[in-house]
């Protein structure tokens, strides 16, 4: 299981200096869509300059020109990219093999799915590599989450990451899950100690 890191920021020199901060404890940097759409691909290059033995995830949130959008965040230096799985299959087809070809992975955001279970079924014969499944804010029942994962694990092989506002208290439930990696944003970047806090959640997910 690995600790996934979500910069949902928009300053960019600030995310990086947080990323120095915690570089110890993180398995996977994610680029946040904020920081994308603030900074361009500049966010993911620097990331990959100053971190360049790390996994670092582009979450571009494709909906179109896949193809396009994959060529760019791969030649900025991004190992995975996002796709929403409510956008259309041939998108979803055309950019995993345009990261493919480039030696780079996709992992498909459920949050716009229309069918989880169907989306779920369907993304490895698109060429997907992972999922990414968020809690709903909203939803403060964890039975009905555990009936959604249950959902979603069923249906697929593929890895999956979960994510949406998980805590220290909540975390060990989601880890007697085992999915393939947790994500965590602002438990930690917006800590007053980034580091601290990220041992924390380092700790828990690798013991």
């Amino acid at each position: 299981m690995k600790l996934h890191i979500a910069f949902d920021l928009t300053d960019l020199d600030h995310a990086l200096s947080i990323a120095q901060a915690i570089n110890h404890y993180a398995d996977i940097f994610e680029v946040g869509s904020l920081l994308i759409y603030k900074n361009g691909m500049q966010a993911v290059s620097r990331f990959k300059q100053q971190f360049p033995n790390k996994t670092i995830l582009a979450d571009v949130k494709i909906a179109d020109r896949a193809k396009e959008t994959a060529i760019l965040c791969s030649d900025a230096g991004a190992d995975w990219i996002t796709v929403l799985s409510g956008t259309r299959h041939n998108v979803i087809h055309s950019g995993c093999n345009a990261a493919h070809e480039r030696g780079k992975k996709v992992m498909l955001d459920l949050i716009d799915a229309s069918s989880l279970g169907q989306s779920a079924l369907e993304a490895k014969s698109f060429g997907v590599d992972a999922l990414l499944l968020t809690i709903p804010s909203q939803d403060s029942s964890q039975l009905t989450f555990l009936e959604t994962w249950d959902m979603v694990k069923g249906n697929t092989p593929l890895p999956i990451h979960i994510s949406g506002n998980i805590s220290l208290e909540t975390l060990p439930t989601l880890i007697d899950l085992n999915p393939a990696a947790i994500v965590i944003g602002k438990e930690i970047t917006s800590a007053a100690k980034p580091a601290a806090e990220a041992e924390k959640f380092y700790k828990l997910i690798h013991s």
